[in-house]
């Protein structure tokens, strides 16, 4: 499933071509960039991973399939816990659907920890720097949590590029 409020940012080649929520970057993609740009690349600002965005009709989505509670997006699945956590979640005010929803949303509006934003800094360089002077040694410094020789390697890297890692590496 596709969180509409996470954060994504757009690049073209080294530029960044915008950044901001699903919906955001959508409309500015749509409104600045009409012709087709090539290879723009969009990446999930938490996990630093390629995502996809609709670039067209973006407005005019078709409806969410009726199931659950189709009004709200919910769609049932199954979910296998032991027995005391099924005890636990029935315990709880609303019983166990709105306590794994709680419990999902708490966790998903957490900062990401440390392991967490490393993580999404590699997955975006892994994409976009993977043929830069100093990758390798980027990478090694990252996971030696070297910040001197991670800024030093990647100080000749293109702005927008820089300015993303270590957007990614503070978790803003």
């Amino acid at each position: 499933m596709i969180d509409d409020l996470a954060t994504v940012t757009a690049f073209l080649g080294d530029a960044q071509l915008a950044s901001g929520s699903r919906q955001s970057v959508t409309r500015t993609l749509e409104d600045r960039y009409p012709a087709d740009l090539g290879a723009v690349l969009v990446f999930d600002d938490r996990s630093g991973r390629l995502t996809d965005l609709d670039y067209w009709d973006a407005a005019q989505r078709t409806p969410a399939p009726a199931a659950g509670r189709p009004r709200l997006g919910v769609k049932a699945r199954e979910v296998t816990l032991l027995p005391r956590h099924w005890d636990w979640l029935a315990a709880q005010p609303g019983g166990a659907s709105a306590a794994l929803r709680r419990l999902v949303e708490a966790a998903s509006k957490g900062e990401p920890d440390t392991k967490q934003r490393r993580d999404a800094a590699y997955h975006f360089m892994s994409h976009v720097c993977g043929d830069r002077l100093g990758y390798e040694e980027a990478l090694r410094a990252l996971y030696r949590d070297d910040d001197a020789g991670f800024a030093a390697s990647i100080a000749e890297w293109p702005a927008d590029i820089r300015a993303h890692i270590v957007r990614l590496l503070q978790g803003g």
